[in-house]
């Protein structure tokens, strides 16, 4: 199974973007995958539902971050090449999805008002919008750290 393949399987298993898109990518993070679920939970829904940053992209920033940042006693430059990484991942996926934004992507719909989130269940935003937005940052994430 693929890194795309494993990320919608976590989606479809009831865990929310942010948590699929780490996961996937335990093996390079050095992370547990309870760990990965547990650290990006939060992130989910634009951060806890409150509709921000999609959770793929926050997912996927971690992976940056795990693979690139800037730890104890490194050199700026590390920081440096995290932001630039960032900053392609966001170029690529704001021409792939029109926005970095959660409410954005599901057509302006508030998860937490009870009729909007009948109208993303409905029209199947989920199943369309975010399996989508999960599989690009994968993709993303797969092509920046070759």
């Amino acid at each position: 199974m693929n890194k795309q393949e494993k990320a919608i399987k976590y989606f479809r298993d009831k865990f929310n973007c942010s948590q699929s898109v780490l996961a996937a990518f335990k093996t390079e993070s050095g992370l547990s995958e309870d760990d990965c679920l547990k650290i990006s939970c939060a992130f989910g829904g634009g951060m806890g539902r409150q509709q921000f940053t999609c959770g793929a992209v926050t997912g996927a920033m971690m992976v940056l971050g795990l693979k690139y940042g800037k730890a104890l006693n490194d050199s700026e430059e590390k920081k440096e090449n995290t932001y630039l990484k960032t900053r392609e991942f966001f170029s690529e996926f704001k021409k792939l999805n029109g926005s970095v934004n959660c409410r954005e992507l599901l057509n302006g719909l508030d998860l937490n008002n009870p009729a909007d989130h009948r109208q993303i269940i409905d029209q199947k935003l989920f199943d369309i919008k975010c399996e989508k937005c999960i599989v690009d940052a994968v993709n993303i994430i797969e092509a920046i750290t070759k």
